[in-house]
């Protein structure tokens, strides 16, 4: 079994790589982005800066000795900058699409996209389940926040690839749209909370809730065997 204090190691380790990754990610898309003028490729830039600010918001909230008591601001500014995010993104690629704009092929974006497919699911697969094991709501949410990368991964790398191959500019204008919708729908959950796993929730809030996604890992037991005659 695995003890507390290993595990909010692992919980600040997998954070740290998160940041480390998502700066580099951030930096190349949003370079790109404006080099090619794509929309898409901006916002999914600016959707790894918030990966960065989450991140670093579980590293913050780890450094205290009640992490729990920092779960509901920490949810809340990411929030924030998911609205802000997808405000950003949504009137670009709305814009993009009423002027015709067509964006320049980015083999640089293509192959950022195609290394996020790579990384993104194993290092989410690690945060959900070191907080899983934690019982904290907000190592979940980074989790979740990360396989949600891979989705706007996915998203962004078929807009690119269609545009490249078929020259429909368009579509990378409609992949900004989708980071814009993904993102607000980020934002109202980061807000209200992830159910079960929601800062604050008291014993009846407990009560009203089935899942079992933050629930901390069951201690191993043993049961007494006993020989009978």
């Amino acid at each position: 079994m695995t003890d507390r204090a290993t595990l909010v190691r692992r919980a600040r380790l997998l954070a740290g790589a998160s940041v480390v990754y998502n700066v580099i990610e951030a930096a190349v898309a949003i370079s790109a982005g404006l080099v090619a003028g794509s929309v898409a490729l901006i916002g999914f830039g600016a959707d790894s800066l918030i990966e960065v600010s989450s991140g670093l918001i579980v590293l913050w909230q780890f450094r205290h000795p009640l992490p729990e008591s920092r779960e509901r601001t920490a949810l809340r500014l990411m929030a924030v900058a998911f609205v802000a995010l997808a405000a950003y993104v949504g009137f670009e690629s709305v814009q993009a699409l009423l002027t015709g704009h067509e964006p320049d092929t980015s083999r640089v974006g293509i192959g950022i996209a195609a290394a996020s497919l790579v990384v993104m699911p194993f290092l989410s697969w690690a945060q959900r389940r070191t907080g899983r094991a934690l019982g904290s709501g907000s190592v979940v949410a980074d989790g979740t926040q990360t396989l949600l990368c891979t989705y706007l991964s996915a998203a962004l790398l078929v807009g690119l690839l269609v545009n490249a191959t078929l020259g429909w500019g368009w579509a990378d204008p409609l992949a900004g749209l989708v980071i814009a919708a993904v993102a607000l729908r980020e934002s109202w959950q980061a807000w209200h909370g992830e159910g079960c796993c929601a800062p604050g929730a008291g014993p009846s809030d407990a009560a009203a809730h089935t899942c079992t996604c933050c629930e901390p890992a069951p201690l191993l037991t043993i049961d007494r065997v006993t020989d009978r005659p």
